[in-house]
């Protein structure tokens, strides 16, 4: 992945970590729907996908590759951990 990218992503990371209170009440707020750990997961990696490809487009000029994607899964993958402590 590419390391500009990679370094927007780490800051969206961040910002999650940092405004867990913003993720907490949009969780909260969707309760309804699901309370669940796993819909809160889903919500901050929904966040980070939305950098990779807004970043990728902004940064690369174009749509991130099938290898830039699975790049970008491997990386979700190895910070699932630090993820899983937002909330």
């Amino acid at each position: 992945m590419d390391e500009v990218l990679l370094k927007k992503i780490e800051q969206k990371i961040h910002d999650s970590i940092s405004n867990q209170d913003d993720i907490k009440e949009l969780i909260k707020s969707l309760s309804s729907i699901d309370n669940s750990q796993s819909f809160a997961l889903g919500i901050v990696v929904g966040r980070l996908y939305n950098t990779f490809f807004y970043q990728s487009k902004r940064i690369l000029k174009r749509e991130p590759t099938k290898q830039e994607f699975e790049d970008f899964l491997k990386y979700i993958e190895n910070k699932k951990s630090d993820l899983d402590n937002l909330w």
